[in-house]
């Protein structure tokens, strides 16, 4: 099973561009992505930049629309993730409990849809779909 905990700091939704966390909170969570790694559940993991330098595309009356950052509206936003395979969400719960998170910091787990989980409609229209998994690429 493969799940993706998202890292969720209280306060992020206001930081200015540019904001970045403490060495010191940096190197302990090196070390908690090293025991992920160690463990062999680890997939990827990333950190991401303050709203405040992101956009969001929304579409009201089906045209997009895009706001520039920050969103006033949010209350909580993404900080980085973790993407992991373990054999249950237990597993997934027990390592998000090993963060070295701070006090200002919640850890949200949700399991990934599988294909398997949809039925065969969903699976026809989604045909194509592992292979587009396996060709992606980062820039």
């Amino acid at each position: 099973m493969r799940f993706m905990m998202l890292m969720i700091p209280r306060g992020y939704e206001t930081a200015a561009p540019g904001t970045m966390p403490p060495a010191e909170a940096v190197a302990a969570m090196m070390k908690y992505n090293e025991a992920l790694k160690e463990a062999g559940v680890l997939i990827t993991l990333d950190g991401l930049h303050p709203p405040s330098m992101g956009a969001r595309v929304s579409f009201p009356g089906g045209k997009p629309v895009v706001t520039d950052g920050p969103f006033t509206e949010a209350k909580e936003v993404i900080g980085g993730y973790w993407m992991i395979e373990v054999a249950s969400r237990d597993e997934a719960i027990a390592w998000a409990r090993k963060c070295p998170a701070s006090s200002n910091e919640v850890i949200e787990i949700r399991q990934v849809q599988e294909m398997a989980d949809f039925p065969a409609d969903v699976q026809q229209a989604a045909s194509g779909f592992a292979e587009l998994q396996s060709k992606s690429t980062s820039r």
